[in-house]
């Protein structure tokens, strides 16, 4: 790229043209522009704050799809912004439109590990209260989260508040689709 950019100078030196040296520098700039072609959205690259949307098939470590685009709108997300799992995040950073990588996530940079702390008793009267009658392995929602009943033992009601993904690696395969600088 030098050896073009120094023809160009030269020949804009040898075109008799009388030009401040500034003008000259800012000329050999623009040519430089020009021929490396500048950023196109072929070369675009997603980096953090783009808005990018991305097909993906999200997979636990036996194979098993815990989730996907398919047959939906692609998934659509600002890189960076904390929406997204981390290890989800970090994966389509650097991707180009049409790119596809899969993406091995251990569960830390996932939705963390599974934790006992997690895990809270509440009286059955309490529950029964707000109009729930609860079984073993029902999904019920505490401050808009998914939690799940793990157990009943006469009065009491355990329930499991880790996320259902926690202490899970999981692998996403993820397509870019469209990046928005």
């Amino acid at each position: 790229m030098r050896s073009a950019l120094n023809i160009e100078f030269q020949r804009i030196r040898c075109a008799g043209r009388k030009s401040s040296g500034f003008l000259s520098i800012l000329i050999v700039i623009l040519i430089a522009g020009c021929i490396t072609g500048g950023a196109t959205g072929d070369d675009m690259v997603v980096a953090n704050g783009d808005k990018v949307y991305a097909d993906y098939t999200g997979m636990l470590d036996d194979g098993t799809v815990f989730d996907s685009s398919q047959g939906r709108e692609p998934l659509a997300f600002t890189v960076g912004d904390g929406t997204m799992i981390k290890g989800f995040d970090v994966g389509v950073f650097g991707m180009k439109v049409g790119q596809e990588k899969t993406v091995k996530i251990p569960a830390s940079e996932a939705y963390g590990e599974w934790t006992e702390d997690k895990v809270i008793s509440v009286s059955l009267k309490t529950l029964n209260d707000a109009g729930i009658t609860p079984k073993v392995d029902d999904t019920l929602y505490m401050q808009g989260q998914p939690v799940k009943v793990t157990e009943l033992s006469g009065n009491i009601v355990r329930i499991d508040a880790n996320h259902p993904l926690a202490g899970k690696n999981l692998t996403f395969k993820i397509k870019l689709v469209k990046i928005e600088k």
